[in-house]
């Protein structure tokens, strides 16, 4: 028996990686964070799977739903929206799973900041812009920040910030951020990124507030940095005529031009 904790992407239910719906469709028990989490994707689990909602349950609760199915040797299909590395609360479930000798596995998911950017067309990394994203939040009510991670330390760097679970804090954003980027830094706010009903915002840093709806709240992204307006950028040295490198060498003196790398 294994539980496979699953990121479930951000919202599309075709943004799902094959390795997890293989998984949910092999697992008689899925456990699915119901506020977040598409039900078009339990149309993988098999025909007579125990699904549970885990939204209204406690972490005591949801260990109870593993055991009673690692008691029945029956494998859990763990569902989280986004990607499990951040925000996703899987690490407080798997130190109780290791305190009980439950086995699991990891599945990564599609990360909002990726739907996001992808709903904008956009790259969050351009050569002399660019080349750091920050992905950070602000304090709330479940979670605080610590000390040393504040907006303004990162805004600093000048790096593109993708603030998630903040989006209720807009003013304090702004007002924390327009120091270190100035007013003109442009801004993006996208809600339910990839869900039927996305929608997006543009603005910059003065005026965002003014664009904002009251209905868009909880699921929405900000991501604010030089990048998301620029198309004053130099092109990368990736593709460029001349550039050395091992799959296009330049010469025959080229460190990469080796016969066993030729074709």
């Amino acid at each position: 028996m294994t539980v496979h904790f699953i990121g479930a992407g951000p919202g599309a239910p075709d943004l799902l990686t094959l390795r997890g719906r293989d998984l949910i469709a092999a697992c008689p028990v899925c456990l699915y964070a119901g506020s977040l989490v598409p039900e078009e994707i339990l149309a993988h689990c098999p025909a007579g799977a125990r699904i549970v909602n885990t939204a209204p349950l406690s972490l005591d609760e949801i260990i109870d739903e593993i055991q009673r199915a690692h008691t029945a040797n029956q494998d859990v299909a763990r569902l989280h929206s986004g990607d499990l590395s951040v925000w996703s609360a899987m690490g407080e479930q798997l130190r109780r799973l290791r305190e009980l000798a439950i086995p699991y596995s990891v599945t990564p998911g599609v990360p909002a900041f990726a739907a996001a950017a992808a709903a904008l067309e956009q790259e969050l990394t351009l050569p002399g812009v660019a080349q750091s994203v920050v992905l950070t939040r602000t304090s709330g009510r479940a979670s605080q920040m610590p000390e040393n991670e504040t907006l303004e330390r990162f805004a600093e760097s000048g790096a593109t910030l993708a603030i998630h679970l903040s989006v209720h804090n807009l003013s304090d954003v702004v007002a924390r951020l327009t120091p270190f980027y100035g007013g003109v830094c442009p801004v993006a706010i996208v809600w339910r990124a990839s869900w039927p009903d996305e929608r997006v915002l543009r603005g910059r840093l003065a005026t965002i507030q003014a664009q904002m709806n009251d209905a868009l709240q909880r699921t929405a992204l900000i991501l604010v940095g030089p990048v998301l307006a620029c198309d004053d950028f130099q092109e990368s040295s990736l593709y460029a005529v001349g550039y050395d490198r091992r799959f296009r060498p330049q010469s025959a003196d080229s460190p990469f031009a080796s016969s066993e790398d030729q074709p």
